[in-house]
């Protein structure tokens, strides 16, 4: 198995050429950042807690929904470096056909921002600056301690 970042192992892999990251559109590296979000939650609630699927989905709903995420982008924007912020400038104004089925069209276009932000980090083999800017998102606006309450309480539906 080749060593490196999953990245890494996937082009070693199948073979595949280094790309110029700033040849992905912005809906691309949301495309992108939004696998690699959903990868983290899964795998934050799976090795947190080993129960039924059904309610995983349910405790993952919490972070990947367009307000949590849009939340989590506002929390650490000032935090962002000047390439990122232009990242997300790009991904929250790109223009998407997907319209919002449980959002506000604005917490729609921070979260694909937001997704852009992590899909350019990842692409750019930065996986350290991806769980940095979640942490300290989910810390700022307290999501995963609110999630660990609700847990704690019983108050989470099976």
């Amino acid at each position: 198995m080749p060593e490196g970042n999953l990245l890494q192992q996937i082009k070693e892999m199948f073979q595949l050429g280094e790309q110029e990251i700033n040849s992905y559109s912005p809906l691309v590296l949301a495309y992108v950042g939004d696998c690699v979000y959903e990868l983290i939650v899964r795998t934050l609630l799976v090795e947190q807690s080993n129960c039924p699927v059904r309610k995983l989905h349910k405790r993952a709903t919490a972070y990947v929904k367009a307000k949590a995420q849009a939340d989590l982008i506002t929390a650490v924007l000032d935090d962002l470096t000047e390439e990122e912020k232009d990242v997300y400038r790009r991904g929250k104004n790109a223009k998407s056909h997907t319209v919002p089925k449980n959002a506000s069209l604005g917490d729609y276009r921070k979260a694909t921002g937001m997704e852009a932000v992590i899909g350019y980090l990842y692409l750019k083999k930065d996986m350290e600056r991806v769980l940095e800017l979640i942490r300290l998102g989910w810390d700022r606006i307290e999501l995963w301690d609110m999630q660990q309450d609700v847990e704690d309480n019983g108050q989470a539906e099976e």
